[in-house]
């Protein structure tokens, strides 16, 4: 049975991340989504929105139709 993806460029939050500690948060999307690790990548609340920031991704889990990253925000480019 196939197994459908989405290939990602950058880490759209949509308001659901979770910190974890520090800098480093937590982001459960539904579906299969493939994310580089290690490569820092925007980071948006909205698709359509400016990036807030960098991040990179030093972990993702595919499992039961949800991936979960984990990501260091490296650079903030604004608070709100």
């Amino acid at each position: 049975m196939a197994m459908p993806f989405e290939l990602e460029i950058e880490i759209v939050t949509e308001g659901k991340e979770k910190r974890l500690n520090d800098n480093n948060f937590q982001l459960l999307k539904e579906g299969y989504h493939l994310y580089p690790l290690n490569t820092p990548l925007k980071v948006k609340r909205f698709l359509d929105h400016n990036p807030v920031g960098e991040g990179v991704i030093y972990k993702m889990e595919l499992s039961d139709g949800i991936t979960t990253i984990q990501y260091k925000l490296t650079t903030l480019h604004t608070t709100n």
